[in-house]
């Protein structure tokens, strides 16, 4: 038998029976370390651009917060807001571009003008003085102030209009737009129409120049002018309603009532929800004695905004009109507790009171009412009222009057309005 020995170890003789160990290739330690720096960057990256990150994401899912907007983002679409006539809209922007750079001359100036626009002028000053405080050689400062001022402090108006023209290097046409108006509220008409044409004729295209300077041409009875130049004001920035009213308030004054109430109507058309509008169409239509047509306006006046009290006014002046005193008497009463100050609404409402014998409260409004007005045709049914208390009251009898008038019947109710 022959031996069989165990399995033979297999070698391959192409190799050395001791070899060397081989170390890791260097490709596969490059892989290795991008690896490892991945690992390591990515929670830092991630810590340090965590906000950046999170607006991704949110984002994607559409809850991202919205970003702030520039100062001159803001701005820029605040006047594109104020030539489409959205003025309230372009008040806010305006308002936000200033807070976000108060210091910013453009801005102040632009919000502060705005301010005035949306009758709110007395808030246009304080930014006015800054202005004048930043760069006392520019003229927008001392013609803010003038343009806030001239209507209820025309003396204070003035010499702010004055120190801005003295010393702006170039002529700037607000300056003298508000002289005209400020020295038209002081009875200085020369100068005022001075002052108006020499507006319109630094700056042609400068719509609150001719309206400013249609008010001294009002004033002086030059009718004609001052409707071309509104009608140019219009021309330039044909979505701003105040010239419109202004043009409708003097064909009024002309005595052209269609005419008024077609301009309110196109008032109308840029603006269907002008509160304001309808308060005027209900009065023109009132001036003409046809109060059941202008009733319709004030209510509509009054469905766009419950709390407007010159709408209470007129309503009140309606219903005085139609002999519902005790009607009249809660219109009044609302628009004094909504704030005005309108006279209609003291004098007219002792009136109503002494109608409907109301003796005691008509004497006390009726008093009242004397010290708020200096017009003379409504002094004058004031004291008419007071005469009649004191032949048809009792305890009355005797009471001195702070004028002497006869004994005539109470005139009819002055219904209207202004621009």
């Amino acid at each position: 038998m022959l031996y069989r020995s165990p399995d033979k170890i297999k070698r391959d003789y192409g190799k050395p029976f001791f070899s060397k160990r081989r170390g890791v290739p260097m490709g596969r330690v490059l892989v290795l370390a991008i690896l490892l720096a991945l690992i390591i960057a990515i929670p830092t990256v991630a810590f340090l651009q965590y906000d950046r990150l999170q607006f991704i994401v949110l984002d994607q899912i559409g809850y991202a917060p919205t970003t702030t907007p520039f100062a001159s983002e803001r701005a820029a679409q605040a006047q594109t807001l104020y030539a489409s006539g959205e003025i309230l809209r372009a008040e806010q922007l305006y308002r936000l571009a200033a807070q976000q750079q108060p210091d910013n001359i453009d801005y102040l100036y632009e919000y502060g003008k705005i301010l005035i626009e949306a009758e709110r002028s007395d808030e246009a000053v304080p930014f006015a003085d800054k202005i004048i405080a930043l760069a006392p050689n520019d003229p927008r400062g001392y013609a803010l102030k003038a343009n806030a001022l001239m209507w209820n402090d025309p003396t204070t108006a003035i010499p702010a209009a004055f120190s801005g023209i003295e010393r702006s290097a170039v002529p700037f046409a607000p300056l003298h737009g508000a002289l005209a108006v400020a020295f038209t509220n002081v009875g200085r008409y020369q100068e005022a129409l001075q002052r108006g044409d020499l507006a319109i004729r630094i700056d042609p295209m400068d719509a609150n120049a001719r309206r400013s300077y249609s008010y001294p041409l009002i004033f002086t009875g030059r009718y004609t002018e001052a409707i071309e130049q509104l009608e140019q004001a219009i021309a330039i920035n044909p979505n701003i309603a105040a010239p419109y009213f202004e043009l409708a308030s003097l064909y009024r004054r002309i005595n052209k009532p269609d005419v008024a109430v077609g301009i309110y109507r196109r008032v109308l058309e840029i603006d269907p929800d002008n509160p304001r509008a309808f308060l005027r169409i209900c009065e023109t239509y009132a001036a003409v004695g046809q109060f059941q047509i202008a009733e319709g306006f004030c209510d509509s006046a009054l469905e766009i905004d419950p709390q407007y009290a010159s709408a209470h006014r007129m309503l009140g002046q309606l219903r005085y009109s139609r002999r519902n005193y005790e009607g009249a008497i809660e219109e009044f009463e609302t628009c004094l507790r909504l704030g005005s100050e309108e006279i209609e609404c003291y004098y007219l409402r002792g009136l109503a009171h002494y109608f409907l014998g109301n003796c005691d409260t008509a004497w006390e409004i009726l008093n009242e009412s004397l010290a708020r007005t200096d017009l003379e045709p409504i002094l004058e049914s004031i004291n008419i009222g007071l005469f009649n208390v004191t032949q048809r009251c009792a305890g009355y009898q005797g009471r001195s009057l702070p004028t002497a008038v006869p004994p005539t019947p109470i005139p009819p109710t002055p219904i209207g309005g202004g621009a």
